[in-house]
């Protein structure tokens, strides 16, 4: 009779401490996948701001699901795919490759971009008026690039060519060369392209860029961001200087740059997430949103060891 009584005691505390397992993992209402495509400043700000952003607004209410790709597209899709076997109700794609692997596996499953450079380029939109549409939206950390432009002649005006280092494997990046290309070209400047494709040959790219160029622009490139100190290991030797596209690059390897902050891009972001998810907006009218503000800022590290001084307006960087 003892063992039996003890056996029935034992399971029923075991269904009681299985319950309560069960209520913690339900607890949350609402599932937000995360797929960001590597780990540097700019990204992990992005997704920092998302999920402080969301977890203000819905406090214990949303459960988080983050993984990155580590630098890799092709881990994409499988992440992606794997939030959809979850049933997560939303996904935060940080960065192109994340947003493009999220609209080609799900038509159902609110996306929602960061760190988007430009959309229509990304998701292959024509007509593109500032609103995806379906189930698709989200922000772009596109900074002006005639203002970009401008830094470039308000640093180096004496410079003759400018070279243009970016991932041929980024579309965004493409999107921001051709433009500042035309730019420039206007200005004066000859520009030349210089494309690595994966991390392999950034530096031998890198030299072959120094080689032919006075002065350096690099767009936001997330693999340039993941490598920015071995860019930064070619060009101050070299003594070549880069105008970057977003801060944490410009760290590693620049001088000056027309700056957005990333937390404040990935707070917006967790502020649309919080619309969509308790049906205060449908994601199919909400238009792709911007950074505020911009900010000029220079490296007073890389100017140091460049000799150069910043002209005036720029704020120096941490």
């Amino acid at each position: 009779m003892k063992k039996s009584f003890f056996a029935a005691a034992l399971a029923a505390l075991m269904c009681l401490s299985t319950a309560a397992c069960s209520a913690g993992k339900s607890g949350a209402e609402f599932t937000v996948g995360i797929c960001q495509l590597a780990q540097h400043e700019a990204l992990d700000a992005a997704t920092k701001g998302f999920c402080d952003a969301l977890t203000e607004e819905l406090g214990s209410r949303v459960r988080f699901d983050e993984q990155n790709a580590s630098g890799e597209a092709a881990n994409c899709p499988t992440i992606i795919n794997g939030f959809l076997s979850e049933k997560v109700d939303l996904i935060l794609a940080n960065a192109t490759a994340p947003l493009q692997a999220a609209a080609s596996a799900t038509k159902d499953v609110p996306i929602l971009g960061t760190s988007i450079t430009d959309y229509a380029s990304a998701l292959d939109l024509e007509g593109f008026t500032g609103t995806v549409g379906g189930n698709i939206s989200g922000t772009s950390d596109l900074a002006p690039l005639a203002e970009q432009a401008a830094m470039v002649r308000e640093w180096f005006p004496e410079a003759k060519t400018v070279g243009l280092l970016f991932c041929s494997a980024e579309s965004n990046s493409l999107f921001q060369v051709e433009v500042m290309q035309g730019e420039l070209e206007k200005m004066g400047y000859e520009c030349r392209r210089f494309a690595f494709t994966d991390t392999n040959d950034v530096s031998s790219v890198t030299q072959a860029a120094c080689d032919a160029s006075d002065v350096i622009y690099i767009p936001t490139d997330n693999t340039a961001a993941n490598n920015s100190e071995a860019i930064g290991n070619v060009v101050l030797p070299a003594r070549v200087p880069v105008i970057a596209g977003e801060a944490g690059l410009c760290r590693g390897c620049g001088v000056a740059t027309l700056s957005i902050s990333y937390y404040d891009l990935g707070f917006a972001t967790g502020k649309m997430a919080a619309q969509i998810l308790t049906g205060k907006k449908s994601i199919s009218d909400m238009p792709v949103e911007y950074a505020p503000q911009v900010t000029k800022m220079f490296s007073p590290a890389n100017c140091e060891a460049l000799g150069l001084t910043p002209p005036e307006g720029y704020e120096p960087m941490d």
